[in-house]
């Protein structure tokens, strides 16, 4: 099963991604293996992960969570948080 997922980058900025294995994902982010943007940010910490269906269904969530805003982003972080759930 797929997983959405955001870090936050050592400057601050949130990445959203796509994995099937999300440990072996931030490592690689961390190692600087997944993408330009991270490896520019490092070092990156997990901040939200959610599990869904199927890759289709994590396509478009990906996509929505990288249209919204900074402060919207942050909102989805806190309310994860306070809730307990959606976060490792």
């Amino acid at each position: 099963m797929p997983f959405v997922y955001i870090l936050r980058c050592r400057d601050g900025s949130l990445y959203t991604g796509i994995t099937t294995d999300v440990p072996r994902r931030v490592q690689q982010h961390q190692t600087g293996q997944a993408s330009k943007y991270t490896r520019a940010r490092l070092p990156v910490t997990l901040s939200w992960t959610r599990q869904v269906r199927s890759w289709s269904q994590a396509l478009k969530e990906e996509y929505r969570i990288k249209t919204l805003t900074r402060a919207q982003k942050e909102a989805l972080l806190q309310a994860a948080r306070k809730q307990g759930s959606s976060t490792l």
